[in-house]
């Protein structure tokens, strides 16, 4: 009774030593599906000794400047053309520690059911952010209904345009607000994070997707001083698993694709 007695008593001192020795990490992340994969690795981290905080933002400034702040460790919402044209127009310095998922834009209607349906001076809502202001041109461009001076520059602009033989209006938009104005456009080029929030099937809804190039991935992004931190290498480490890599192929059915 003693011998047992003495190995609960260990036992206990082991479990109280793990948790005072656990160590907090916090994540600024989009609710889907980047929220939802960091819930999926929390028992992961636990078991390694990382508790893993996570707090949803429905917007793309906020997370880069909590992190830059020191307010929130790392974050977890966007792809390199965006974490780049965010820090040469901030001065920041944030850099990408892991590729994890790769969202590809759909092209979305309430209007029509084929790009080749799409009347003359159609209007066309687009991301408002930079890097995926380019994003939804190339695609565009990539589908024939315009033409860019370089469709190799991800961050085109509309005045880059260098033919548009239907006329289209392009408005530029909140990302987040464009799943609510389809009944008020022609078409939408939607985020697939916004539109699985909308209830949308990128798979089914989408008239196009793109084909998920790489640069897009999106990231788990660290500071300089932080990009190293055992806690990060566990999360990074975690997020490019193969169990992740499963959970994203079995929950969202090709809306979203593992990056690795």
């Amino acid at each position: 009774m003693l011998k047992k007695r003495n190995l609960l008593a260990a036992a206990l001192i082991g479990l109280a030593s793990i948790a005072l020795h656990a160590e907090t990490l916090t994540v600024a992340a989009s609710a889907v599906p980047h929220a939802e994969i960091l819930e999926f690795v929390k028992p992961v981290l636990a078991k390694e000794g990382v508790e893993l905080q996570v707090k949803v933002f429905d917007d793309y400034v906020q997370p880069n400047v909590q992190v830059s702040e020191k307010r929130i460790d790392v974050n977890y919402f966007q792809h390199q053309p965006y974490l780049d044209k965010y820090n040469k127009s901030h001065g920041t310095h944030l850099v990408g520690v892991a590729a994890v998922h790769i969202e590809p834009f759909g092209v979305y209607s309430h209007h029509y059911k084929h790009l080749a349906d799409i009347p003359a001076g159609a209007t066309i809502a687009i991301p408002n952010d930079p890097s995926n202001v380019g994003r939804a041109l190339l695609l565009l461009e990539h589908k024939g209904l315009i033409s860019l001076k370089d469709p190799a520059n991800l961050l085109a602009t509309p005045q880059d345009i260098t033919a548009n033989p239907k006329n289209l209006n392009i408005r530029e938009l909140d990302a987040a607000i464009l799943p609510r104005v389809l009944d008020q456009v022609d078409l939408a080029i939607i985020n697939t994070n916004y539109a699985l929030e909308a209830k949308l099937v990128p798979t089914r809804d989408a008239l196009v997707l793109e084909d998920g190039k790489s640069a897009y991935a999106n990231l788990l992004v660290a500071r300089p001083d932080n990009k190293n931190d055992a806690a990060v290498k566990k999360l990074a480490a975690a997020l490019n698993s193969p169990a992740v890599k499963a959970f994203i192929e079995r929950q969202y059915k090709g809306a979203i694709v593992p990056a690795f």
